[in-house]
């Protein structure tokens, strides 16, 4: 292990960070995404700083493969879009570089400062950056070329203790972002770690704070939650700390009325079963994973007077079940042709709306402001 230095206020030299070797954390390049690889070496070659970040290092350091890498630098967005043919700027808020690949996406992002001005595009240097993570096991920082692993905070202890501790201040970490509370119980759930005392009764304290998040932050949450092969623990804990009535309040309704036990067995043992296709067959398809969400609560009448007409009602049922989430309609349809098949139903022809064509929606926006047009006349 090394230690990286830095001054004081007072201009004393002073320990701000340990640094650890190969030797030390013995990550396995393998598990590493080449393309990351590759945008970091680039960058580092350019002059710049630049790291894989969050939770692709927690799960190196696990000896699991990361599904996501995020990578951080000390290059501003023009940056780094100059340097790389396959970037795109996104956001307002703050400005982020996506990098396309064929069948992923890898983020970068630009070290924030610690500043709390109401422009979010202020920069910073990485001892800033840190600061601005919400986890202390999603905050150590890799450096591939040199094989180096930065910790501010304590972040490698906590991992080896295997405890999720908050790196802002709990009195205003979820009054800030609600979704945070989730994201901890997701890390619980997908690692195994404990959240420390502190952490575990300012969720239960603040977790109405959650009736704050829009649909569509609360619908990307509960997808990603699908999609990690774990989330029917993480259900199990959301449930627990009473996160889900503000997620799912439909679905917490069921689970939570006396004598309905067999609805919490049945709906586990859905998500058991999309868990186990998620990390065997890589199952990502957001009808599947809906589906598996909702099975245990749709019930089939033995006679219905035809299948579109059923499917119409089951695609009804799912859309209040699921309530305030809001995944696209198709998905939603794919789900109920899911559960159709799962039934040994046929699906009626034409079942699932077919997306529109970038002509088609042009035409479509023309032939009604042609319309609007007439109406004023």
């Amino acid at each position: 292990m090394l230690i990286r230095y830095g001054t004081s206020p007072t201009g004393k030299r002073v320990a701000i960070a340990r640094i650890y070797t190969k030797d030390d954390h013995r990550i396995d390049k393998s598990l590493i995404d080449k393309d990351a690889v590759k945008i970091t070496a680039k960058l580092t070659a350019s002059g710049y700083d630049a790291y894989i970040v969050g939770g692709a290092v927690r799960d190196l350091l696990l000896n699991k493969k990361p599904k996501d890498f995020d990578i951080s630098t000390n290059a501003v967005p023009g940056k780094i879009k100059k340097m790389f043919w396959n970037a795109r700027i996104i956001g307002r808020r703050f400005r982020l570089v996506h990098m396309y690949y064929p069948n992923k996406l890898i983020e970068v992002s630009t070290f924030r400062s610690e500043s709390k001005d109401n422009n979010n595009n202020v920069y910073g240097q990485i001892e800033d950056d840190v600061k601005r993570r919400d986890y202390t096991i999603n905050a150590l920082y890799y450096d591939p070329q040199k094989e180096y692993i930065i910790d501010f905070i304590d972040g490698w202890k906590d991992i080896q203790h295997r405890k999720i501790r908050s790196l802002i201040p709990l009195s205003t970490t979820f009054t800030e972002d609600p979704v945070r509370m989730i994201r901890a119980l997701k890390y619980s759930g997908t690692t195994g770690f404990t959240l420390t005392f502190t952490l575990s009764r300012s969720i239960r304290k603040y977790a109405a704070e959650l009736k704050r998040c829009p649909p569509s932050r609360m619908t990307e949450e509960v997808m990603k939650i699908l999609a990690t092969g774990y989330s029917a623990q993480i259900f199990k804990l959301l449930l627990k700390y009473n996160l889900l009535g503000f997620m799912l309040p439909e679905i917490n309704s069921l689970l939570s009325r006396k004598g309905h036990n067999e609805h919490t067995t049945s709906f586990i043992k859905d998500l058991i079963l999309i868990d186990n296709d998620v990390k065997t067959k890589n199952e990502n398809r957001k009808g599947r994973l809906i589906a598996a969400l909702v099975s245990s609560f749709i019930s089939f009448p033995e006679e219905y007077e035809n299948t579109t007409f059923l499917f119409r009602e089951i695609f009804k049922d799912i859309k209040r079940l699921i309530q305030p989430i809001t995944p696209p309609n198709q998905e939603v349809e794919m789900a109920v042709v899911k559960l159709f098949r799962d039934e040994g139903i046929q699906p009626p022809k034409n079942a699932i709306r077919r997306k529109k064509t970038t002509r088609e929606v042009i035409h479509s926006r023309k032939h009604n402001e042609k319309n609007r047009h007439q109406r004023r006349r």
